[in-house]
């Protein structure tokens, strides 16, 4: 008869690596010893690491599918915006036969749903294979059922979440975090990431993790606004992630063995289920050592540091935002600017773990504040609060009556003697923008005479914090693009194309992002682009810019395209005509003035007759006529001249990567892109000054321009 995993797990104490999870009024965040220092937050440049990463560039989805084809046996999932990248990219390596570290072909299993995937994963699991999963918004509320299962039976599987808002009153594809706390009961570790390197090295943690103390963890990063965003990364080694996470025949149990059979799954009666419940307890106690050990040992090898939480400028704050996500990076450039300006002592916390929860660090880090914010992407107005503050009032109650945390108390509380004011605000629902305006309102909100208890930025409601100055909170002397173009025009591609080329090519930082409608082709979309010296912390749609291209050619009847443009600045207009004064006059009233008012350039070409002269598949002519844009934006900015390259240097560079995106449809295909680009180099034309008509002063308070 076999052994009944219940029986197992109440005699089970997991051996894990020692950890003092305390937090002491001497180390305010005991797990993350330099968390208050800003320059030594996710690096330390004092020191020499063997695996400091390699340089390149990516989204978020690209980092996650990097780790996990590497250390996988195989992954089991159902498309689902917006983490379908990440299945994609895994499917796309199995396609190609790739093998993982240790020499196993990796497999890709698509069932009919999400609730099957889970539990696919499930049997994987259970035959001791090392499986992912990625999954959205009602597609993980849809695996819940399994997800209980998953981690009853300790299995340490990783999923990866493309945080999304759910369907709770209109359908939205986009950022939200209520479907991963629709299943934050389920008994797994969930890490959240503020930004593609975050989305990769996290994957690497929460595997080691899970797999030290037999518990599965959710890795989590905002839907479309990480998945989708192509950033600067440092891409681990692959020695690193052979050693840091290790064989899985090695690591992993098979109970799916018919020489050692085990029961699981069983139908437990009263005599039995509480016993088996209450012994989990022995496996879930190690799962914070777990975590920070995976932490602590990621950052001997490469030099980026994690902790449970993240601090920042906290050594003397005042105040406080608390939040996860991408959101909390613009937090970061926020909090900078209003100390630079106002004096204000203000600091945030990024909460990197929310399970296990960080309690005793939450309370130690914010002690010493007169009030805090807690910024959550979902709302549960039926709830005491939402999760995030929900979590962060009780582990201040708990301190100030003098309990501990965890199961048998191990977990010591600072002592307190008083409780800062913890107000609550919802922001960016639905991808809903999170701007700097926001937390300077936030602020203003906690340093008020009545301050709302309760507040949301960003959409107007009498719930709605007024409103505050919005800064460019971009790096000095950035460099941002604004373009405007129609869904399925391959403008999307394009910029990420040359976010890739200009970030490794003129070793910039880079951060280009879409504003994804779901409705997508054929329809009005925007996408942004961000050049700097340095990282680029700000997740939020541009409104300062100093170029503006203008796919779409309705783009003077749908707003304004060019609000927020610098002085000096650029713009390209898709025109079919070639007489500049022709190109001038179609221009709208208000749109010539602008130019004048601000000196800027216009320049403009008809990228869409280049593409069918070009292309000779009619269903590229379309996508074609957005990748000219990448001669013109070599033409139009300084980048390629600054670095003294020729434009056939730039060029051969280039062909590198427009055979990453267009390489998967053959050579012709990529010659044909090559043409294009080298069309928009050569034959993008300027409109003369004199046509224009002189530029104008421009009037005191008019100029936006990067710092």
């Amino acid at each position: 008869m076999g052994k009944c995993l219940t029986d197992f797990l109440f005699g089970l104490r997991l051996p894990c690596p020692k950890s003092t999870f305390t937090a002491s009024p001497e180390k305010p965040n005991h797990f993350n010893p330099v968390a208050n220092d800003p320059d030594s937050i996710m690096s330390d440049d004092n020191k020499q690491f063997p695996y400091p990463g390699i340089p390149t560039t990516s989204d978020g989805a690209g980092c996650v599918v990097w780790a996990e084809t590497n250390i996988t046996n195989g992954a089991c999932a159902y498309p689902i915006t917006s983490s379908t990248t990440m299945g994609t990219g895994y499917q796309t390596e199995v396609s190609n036969g790739k093998k993982n570290l240790w020499g196993d072909t990796i497999t890709f299993v698509q069932p009919e749903s999400e609730h099957s995937a889970a539990s696919t994963c499930e049997g994987y699991a259970l035959a001791g294979g090392r499986v992912t999963n990625f999954t959205s918004g009602q597609g993980l509320v849809l695996m819940k059922e399994v997800l209980y299962t998953i981690s009853g039976k300790r299995l340490p599987a990783v999923f990866h979440i493309g945080a999304r808002a759910l369907t709770s009153h209109s359908l939205n594809v986009h950022a939200g975090h209520d479907d991963v706390m629709s299943v934050a009961d389920c008994g797994w570790g969930i890490v959240f990431g503020r930004n593609a390197q975050e989305a990769g090295d996290l994957a690497l943690i929460a595997r080691r993790a899970a797999e030290n103390c037999e518990t599965p963890f959710m890795n989590v990063q905002d839907g479309f606004l990480t998945t989708h965003t192509i950033e600067n990364v440092l891409l681990p080694e692959l020695e690193f992630m052979k050693d840091f996470i290790g064989d899985p025949t090695l690591k992993l149990r098979c109970l799916f063995d018919p020489n050692n059979p085990l029961m699981s799954g069983v139908v437990q009666n009263q005599d039995s289920y509480m016993k088996g419940k209450i012994a989990q307890r022995n496996v879930y106690d190690t799962v914070p050592a777990a975590l920070q050990e995976a932490m602590d040992t990621f950052y001997a090898n490469t030099g980026r540091r994690y902790g449970m939480i993240d601090c920042y400028r906290m050594e003397d704050a005042e105040y406080a935002v608390v939040g996860m996500g991408g959101m909390m990076e613009t937090a970061e450039a926020a909090i900078d600017y209003i100390r630079a300006t106002t004096g204000a002592k203000v600091g945030g916390v990024h909460v990197t773990s929310f399970a296990p929860f960080p309690a005793t660090q939450l309370v130690a880090a914010l002690k010493n504040v007169k009030a805090l914010t807690v910024v959550e992407r979902m709302d549960n107005p039926l709830a005491q609060s939402n999760p995030l503050v929900q979590g962060i009032r009780a582990a201040f109650a708990d301190a100030f009556t003098g309990l501990s945390y965890g199961s048998f108390g191990e977990f010591k509380y600072p002592a307190i003697t008083g409780i800062p004011k913890i107000y609550a605000c919802v922001a960016g629902l639905g991808s809903r923008d999170v701007r700097g305006c926001h937390f300077n309102a936030i602020l203003k909100n906690m340093m008020s005479a009545k301050p709302m208890e309760f507040s949301c930025v960003g959409v107007k409601h009498k719930l709605e914090l007024p409103g505050a100055e919005d800064p460019d909170l971009r790096p000095t002397g950035a460099f941002s693009m604004r373009g405007h173009s129609v869904g399925g025009f391959g403008s999307v591609t394009t910029n990420k194309l040359i976010a890739s080329f200009v970030g490794e090519l003129f070793n910039l930082h880079v951060q280009a992002y879409p504003k994804y409608g779901s409705e997508k082709k054929g329809l009005p979309t925007t996408y942004y682009l961000t050049v700097a010296d340095a990282h680029i912390r700000t997740h939020s749609e541009l409104e300062h810019v100093e170029f503006i291209p203008l796919n779409d050619v309705n783009a003077f009847n749908l707003g304004n395209p060019l609000a927020g443009i610098a002085a000096n600045g650029s713009i390209f207009i898709q025109s079919d005509k070639l007489d500049p004064l022709d190109v001038w006059n179609a221009i709208p009233a208000y749109g010539q003035k602008t130019i004048r008012n601000k000196k800027l350039k216009v320049f403009y070409l008809d990228t869409v007759k280049i593409a069918r002269q070009i292309a000779t598949d009619p269903d590229l002519q379309q996508r074609m006529q957005g990748v000219c844009l990448v001669g013109i934006f070599i033409k139009v900015t300084p980048f390629a001249g600054r670095s003294g390259m020729g434009d056939e240097q730039v060029l051969a560079s280039v062909e590198k990567y427009i055979r990453k995106y267009f390489g998967k449809r053959g050579e012709k295909v990529v010659q044909e892109n090559i043409t294009c680009v080298r069309h928009g180099l050569t034959d993008v034309m300027e409109i003369p000054a004199g046509v224009i008509g002189g530029a104008a002063e421009v009037p005191a308070g008019e100029l936006v321009a990067a710092k």
